[in-house]
């Protein structure tokens, strides 16, 4: 008695199992045709070279002719991982994937790494060195970003002169052209206090403290990751107590950070 009911118990037991294990569908491999998850681009080029990793040292494994589809799984740097229409997966750079077609017969378009962090990154802190005025400079200088075009920038700079050593405070209203480009043009503005010491030959002239006021024009170049080139041009106009104010060109160029 005892083993039929147990019988009869695991009977809608073992049913249930049964049509759980058939009502699953069947494993599947990877697919190419997922728009849900992935982009899907056909192959423009004569050929795209899949590599085992994301860089030129690896090697390559499989070469797509053109027309055929890969779909675009995942990012890292300039190289992104794909899957054929076989299921096979490798990487390709950024140069060939830019010339990859989307359903709609357009180019794939591919944001900047670099461009994309500085966005999300408002400060911004370099260092830079050149000629002010015949003599060598160096400054530093840090920047907040207000919007993509306009930013506010605090500066301090030292000038070695023949004749003199200055110091200068500065701060500036920037304003950046076109902030997508990996290059972008800039223009700024602004003014600050300048204190200058005299060398000394017999007798030791004064120091003077001097208000300054500036424009400039220069460019941003982006690198890498959080990191950029930069090189600035300004003219300065030295604000004396004198009849006669004083002008002073400067060039500087260095790195940038931002975070």
């Amino acid at each position: 008695m005892t083993s039929q009911w147990c019988t009869r118990a695991l009977l809608p037991v073992g049913f249930l199992l049964a049509w759980a294990t058939a009502a699953q569908p069947p494993a599947e491999k990877p697919r190419a045709l997922d728009a849900a998850h992935f982009v899907e681009v056909s192959v423009d080029d004569p050929y795209l070279e899949m590599r085992t990793g994301p860089g030129r040292g690896y090697p390559i494994t499989r070469v797509v002719p053109r027309g055929e589809r890969v779909d675009v799984l995942m990012r890292r740097t300039d190289w992104y991982k794909v899957r054929d229409d076989q299921g096979k997966e490798g990487w390709v750079d950024r140069e060939h994937m830019e010339r990859t077609l989307l359903a709609s017969g357009d180019r794939l378009k591919l944001d900047d790494p670099a461009r994309r962090d500085y966005e999300r990154s408002p400060w911004e802190i370099g260092f830079q060195t050149g000629n002010f005025g015949g003599g060598n400079v160096n400054a530093a200088y840090a920047g907040y970003a207000i919007n993509d075009n306009l930013s506010v920038e605090t500066g301090v700079e030292q000038a070695l002169g023949n004749s003199s050593t200055s110091v200068l405070g500065t701060i500036s209203l920037s304003h950046t052209f076109v902030p997508r480009w990996r290059i972008s043009p800039f223009v700024d503005i602004g003014t600050g206090v300048v204190r200058i010491s005299p060398k000394a030959v017999i007798v030791e002239p004064p120091l003077r403290r001097e208000q300054l006021g500036f424009w400039g024009v220069g460019a941003k170049a982006y690198l890498s990751r959080r990191f950029m080139f930069r090189a600035d041009y300004r003219s300065y106009l030295i604000f004396t107590q004198s009849a006669q104010n004083e002008d002073r060109r400067e060039w500087k160029a260095g790195f940038a950070f931002f975070f």
